[in-house]
């Protein structure tokens, strides 16, 4: 997809928030009922844990590639740092099967970064790169891994130089999570009171440093460090959803349970909407959604005595 193409995308007409009465509908399916709900806008694969997912996630990497690898053919990839469970079985594959990966370019997703938007200290939890030099690349021998040249890692010093690498072709595949609004990589909802995207701008979002919602600090900060909210990145670079989406596959993973619960039944039966991000791949025609069962699963599906209006 080329800058500003939205061809595949049905975007309809801008739905600024959701509407309270429709989420409380959505939340009350049974999650043995998402898979197959006749409302449902997006494909669901549901497994069992966190490992389960972990190891489906490694699969989807590393079969495209031994797949592509047979054809000759290079794979451009845009992978996270995170979910944490699919490093493990990603090595353990590549390494029992050796699966070449000279011919795998990596397209970093997103960095952290401080309140004046530079790179985090190397052992900082949240620098990105320290963590994915030690758990994507790590454990693989030199002689299988990704050639330097080829990692793109995202920072404001090298935001032009991946923005043009990564606009020679289309990903084959984008990897990634969502966050408890319904991002994906650090597109959050914006809610400046000034600054409202429509659909058509985020759908076209790029390369872009940004603030972090006080949402995404709250729920790193209850994540990592026991509630200190004082020591989340307070700034982010992205890969825009336009850069995303632009992928030939999106397959996104989420074991959080409750931060991304509400996210998830949103990006199944809402209408897309600049409030969740994640609604965009409605209009992708080759999206999943994975979730293990606590993520999947509701308290308000699990409630339905309970009266909320």
């Amino acid at each position: 997809m080329t800058r500003g193409d939205q061809s595949d995308y049905k975007l309809g007409e801008l739905t600024d928030t959701v509407r309270p009465r429709d989420l409380l509908e959505w939340c009350r399916v049974p999650v043995e009922a998402l898979t197959a709900h006749p409302s449902r806008k997006i494909p669901l694969r549901i497994v069992s844990d966190s490992a389960a997912m972990g190891a489906v996630m490694a699969r989807e990497l590393a079969s495209l590639v031994e797949e592509r690898n047979a054809q000759g053919l290079g794979t451009r990839a845009i992978v996270p740092c995170g979910p944490s469970s699919w490093y493990a079985p990603w090595t353990e594959i590549v390494n029992e099967r050796r699966i070449s990966l000279a011919r795998l370019t990596v397209f970093h997703m997103d960095e952290c970064l401080d309140a004046q938007g530079r790179p985090l200290p190397a052992s900082h939890p949240y620098n990105f790169r320290t963590f994915m030099e030690r758990h994507f690349y790590g454990g693989i021998p030199a002689d299988q891994n990704v050639p330097e040249s080829q990692r793109f890692w995202l920072l404001p010093s090298t935001m032009e130089r991946v923005q043009q690498a990564i606009d020679e072709a289309p990903a084959d595949i984008t990897l990634g999570g969502w966050g408890q609004d319904g991002h994906v990589a650090y597109n959050q909802a914006r809610r400046h009171p000034f600054q409202r995207p429509s659909l058509e701008e985020l759908a076209v979002s790029t390369i872009r440093i940004q603030e972090n919602n006080l949402d995404t600090i709250v729920a790193l900060a209850q994540r990592t460090f026991g509630a200190a909210y004082q020591f989340v990145p307070p700034m982010s670079v992205t890969l825009g959803m336009r850069e995303c989406l632009a992928a030939k596959k999106v397959r996104l993973f989420s074991d959080t349970g409750s931060w991304k619960q509400t996210a998830l039944r949103v990006a199944l039966f809402a209408e897309p909407t600049p409030e969740y991000p994640i609604t965009l791949l409605q209009g992708h025609p080759d999206a999943l959604l994975t979730a293990t069962r606590e993520t999947a699963r509701h308290p308000i599906a699990d409630h339905p005595e309970w009266e909320l209006f």
